[in-house]
C-alpha cells in the first residue's frame, strides 16, 4: 500500500476524532430520518397520509441511526481497541443502588396518572398494556449504543458538565423522534395539539436524558443506560391510557415532564452538574 494510499484513512481517522459530535450528529440524523422517509414514501406520495400502522414501522427502521452511526465512528476514531471498550460498557453490570433508579419512570408516570384521575378525569386510568415493555427493550438496548455509548462521552469534553451535556442531548434526542412523533401517543392524530404535544415531549425526554446521564456519569455502564432507557420507553407504552384526546395527551405529558423535572432537581442538588457525587468527595 502507497503512502497516499495510506494518507486517505488517515485523514478520515483525523476528521471524524477532531469533529466526532458534530458527525455523530448529522449522520444519525439522516440515517434515521432518511429509513423513516423511505418506509413513508410510497403511502405518502400516493395518497398524502401516512398510516397509524406505517408510522409505527418507521420508529424502528429509525434505530438504525443512532446504533450504527456510534460503532462505526467509534470504529474509525478509536479503532478495535475503542470498539472491545464499547462492547464492555455495554456489558458492565454496576449491581446495588444503581437498579432502584428503573423505577423512577413508571413510579412517576403512576403518580402522575393517578393524581390526574383523582382530580381531573377518570380519564387518565393507566392502562395494563403488557406487550408494550417489548418496545421499550428493543428501543433501549439499540439506541443507547450511540446516545451514551458514542455521543454522550463524546460531547463531555466540550461542554463545561455533564449535566449540560446531557441537557444537549436530551434536546437533541427529543427532536429525533420528529418523524414519528404523531404515532407515538395513543391519541393520535394531535392535529391542533402536535406542538404542545411534541414539547412536552422534548422536555420529558431532556429531563430523562439527564437521569441516564447521571446513571453512566457514575457507573459507565451502557448496560445500565439502556435498562434505563428500556424502562421509560417501555412505562410509556404500557401506562399511557388509551382513551385520552389529543389535548388531554399533551397535559399529561406535560405534567410528567414537571415531575421528571423536579427528580433532576433533587439529583443536581445532591450530585451537581457533573452528576457524579464520587468528584465531590475528599
Amino acid at each position: 500500500m502507497t503512502v497516499a494510499q495510506n494518507a486517505k484513512p488517515q485523514r478520515i481517522q483525523a476528521l471524524v476524532s477532531s469533529h466526532r459530535v458534530v458527525i455523530y450528529f448529522a449522520a444519525t440524523f439522516a440515517i434515521s430520518w432518511a429509513g423513516a422517509f423511505a418506509v413513508a414514501a410510497s403511502t405518502f406520495l400516493r395518497d398524502g397520509s401516512i398510516s397509524k400502522m406505517t408510522g409505527l414501522i418507521m420508529f424502528p427502521v429509525m434505530l438504525i441511526g443512532p446504533s450504527l452511526t456510534g460503532i462505526v465512528l467509534t470504529r474509525i476514531a478509536d479503532g478495535r481497541n475503542g470498539l472491545r471498550d464499547l462492547f464492555s460498557r455495554m456489558r458492565r453490570v454496576r449491581l446495588g443502588r444503581w437498579y432502584a433508579g428503573l423505577l423512577v419512570p413508571p413510579g412517576l408516570i403512576l403518580i402522575v396518572l393517578l393524581g390526574l384521575k383523582t382530580f381531573v378525569s377518570p380519564i387518565y386510568t393507566p392502562n395494563k398494556f403488557l406487550i408494550g415493555i417489548s418496545f421499550g427493550v428493543i428501543a433501549g438496548f439499540i439506541e443507547e449504543i450511540g446516545w451514551m455509548g458514542f455521543a454522550f462521552p463524546a460531547m463531555r469534553p466540550i461542554k463545561q458538565s455533564e449535566f449540560m451535556s446531557a441537557v444537549v442531548l436530551g434536546v437533541l434526542w427529543g427532536v429525533w423522534h420528529a418523524p414519528v412523533i404523531d404515532y407515538l401517543g395513543t391519541a393520535t392524530p394531535h392535529r391542533s395539539f402536535l406542538i404542545p404535544y411534541f414539547l412536552a415531549f422534548i422536555a420529558a425526554m431532556t429531563a430523562m436524558r439527564v437521569l441516564i446521564a447521571w446513571m453512566y456519569a457514575d457507573t459507565k455502564s451502557v448496560l445500565l443506560a439502556q435498562l434505563m432507557h428500556a424502562s421509560s420507553t417501555g412505562s410509556l407504552v404500557v401506562l399511557s391510557p388509551s382513551l385520552v384526546t389529543a389535548g388531554q395527551e399533551a397535559l399529561w405529558y406535560g405534567v410528567y415532564a414537571c415531575a421528571l423535572w423536579v427528580a433532576v432537581a433533587v439529583v443536581v442538588l445532591w450530585h451537581g452538574v457533573h452528576l457524579d457525587l464520587r468528584r465531590r468527595l475528599p
